[in-house]
């Protein structure tokens, strides 16, 4: 091809496409255009129904739902992440840093498990203001207490293990009570047991991942061995991270059921 031959550019379409589009037979062109519409309108259509945080169905009479204690929930999560991240990279700084950074890192478990309760008890009791603000108010008490215990220098000692992991089991278990008094009031909604399958699963996770902790397996029966890959605070994180997850669905099953059911009545 020569020089001459070579279509010239202008914008994003050369000269020879626009030719060849301009002697397309009207009938190609129109099915051009009515593809090109059926693409955006079911794109636009499917971006519209997929997320469960732009709106309720419109079909359904529900309010859009808020959407800010799922927020809270990935802000904890993160927090309790980043927090164990800084104590695992700096703790071994110094002295001082030992002592501040690992308890830091309980200062952040507790931050996760407050902020899992807020998404699940906001939706579950929506229309039930009474028991919404008392759970929420309990377990935020609970974990800031649990938070400045915990910030205390001599619970961070080694001796205190069952402890801490004991505080941290309690205030996960809080949440049967909740759950419970949910399962009670839906308990003819499939919708509702399927997320507290989730929240169980949740709770044998951290559940697990707390008794490899306090036990220290299995760097118990091989001491040295598991020093850099394999230890119990390894297999703690990944429970951890497992059971967050499970958490995350079940959160998500939530926020749809409640955007299926009907406006709260005023």
């Amino acid at each position: 091809m020569s020089i001459i031959d070579r279509p010239t550019f202008n914008g994003f379409f050369s000269s020879s496409f626009r030719h060849a589009v301009a002697a397309a037979p009207p009938l190609m062109m129109n099915n051009i255009s009515a593809s090109e519409n059926m693409f955006q309108g079911s794109h636009l259509q499917n971006m519209s129904k997929s997320s469960v945080f732009l709106q309720a169905d419109s079909d359904s009479g529900s309010d859009t739902i808020p959407t800010w204690p799922w927020f809270v929930f990935l802000t904890g999560a993160m927090g309790c992440l980043i927090c164990s991240s800084l104590s695992h990279l700096l703790a071994c700084h110094s002295k001082r840093c030992n002592l501040f950074f690992w308890r830091l890192d309980y200062a952040g478990i507790s931050l996760m498990i407050v902020c899992s309760f807020f998404a699940p008890i906001y939706y579950a009791f929506y229309c039930h203001p009474f028991s919404r603000i008392f759970y929420l108010t309990s377990i935020t008490l609970f974990g800031t207490l649990a938070i400045a215990t915990l910030l205390v220098p001599a619970l961070s000692a080694p001796r205190f293990r069952t402890f801490r992991a004991s505080l941290f089991l309690a205030m996960g278990f809080f949440g049967i009570f909740p759950a419970a008094h949910s399962v009670i009031l839906n308990w003819s909604d499939p919708n509702v047991l399927v997320s507290l399958g989730y929240e169980l699963l949740m709770a044998v996770l951290y559940t697990t991942g707390a008794g490899f902790y306090v036990t220290r397996i299995p760097e118990r029966w091989k001491p040295g061995a598991f020093d850099i890959a394999g230890h119990s605070h390894q297999i703690f994180h990944v429970f951890v991270v497992l059971g967050a997850l499970a958490h995350c669905a079940a959160t998500l099953g939530v926020m749809d059921w409640r955007r299926g059911l009907p406006a709260c009545a005023i």
